[in-house]
C-alpha cells in the first residue's frame, strides 16, 4: 500500500526532447543522442515491435548548506522514440554512453546491405 501511495506523491519530472542526430552510413544507421547528466544507470533503451524507446534521468546532487540563488540544472527525464525499418539487423543493435552522449548502431540487415554486382563478359 506504501508503495501505490509513494508513487502518486512522487514528484514527476520535467521531460525533455534530447537532441539527435541520425546518420546513414553504409554498415548501419548511427544514432546520436544528447543525455548531459545521464549516467548508465539512468538510461533505458526498449525495442517493441517497431519502435526504439530511449529514456534516461538526470539527477543533479543537492547541497545541504547551500541555498540556490539561481538554478539552471536541474532533474530531467529524456524521451525520444524511433520507428525502426525492416532493414535494421534488431539483434545487431548496440549502444554506447560517453561524457553524456549516447550512440546507438543500427546495422543494417544484410538484404538490404549494398552490394557490388560482378559484371560478366560476353
Amino acid at each position: 500500500m506504501t508503495n501505490d501511495m509513494e508513487k502518486k506523491t512522487a514528484p514527476t519530472l520535467p521531460r525533455f526532447r534530447p537532441n539527435t542526430d541520425v546518420l546513414e552510413r553504409e554498415d548501419g544507421f548511427h544514432i546520436f543522442v544528447d543525455m548531459p547528466g545521464v549516467g548508465k544507470d539512468g538510461l533505458s533503451i526498449d525495442l517493441r515491435d517497431n519502435e526504439l524507446e530511449i529514456r534516461g534521468k538526470a539527477v543533479y546532487p543537492r547541497e545541504e548548506n547551500a541555498k540556490a540563488l539561481h538554478v539552471e540544472f536541474g532533474d530531467g527525464e529524456y524521451v525520444r522514440a524511433f520507428t525502426i525499418s525492416d532493414g535494421v539487423d534488431r539483434e545487431g543493435i548496440k549502444a554506447s554512453l560517453k561524457k553524456g552522449l549516447l550512440e546507438v548502431f543500427l546495422p543494417k540487415a544484410a538484404r538490404f546491405k549494398p552490394r557490388r554486382i560482378e559484371i560478366q563478359a560476353g
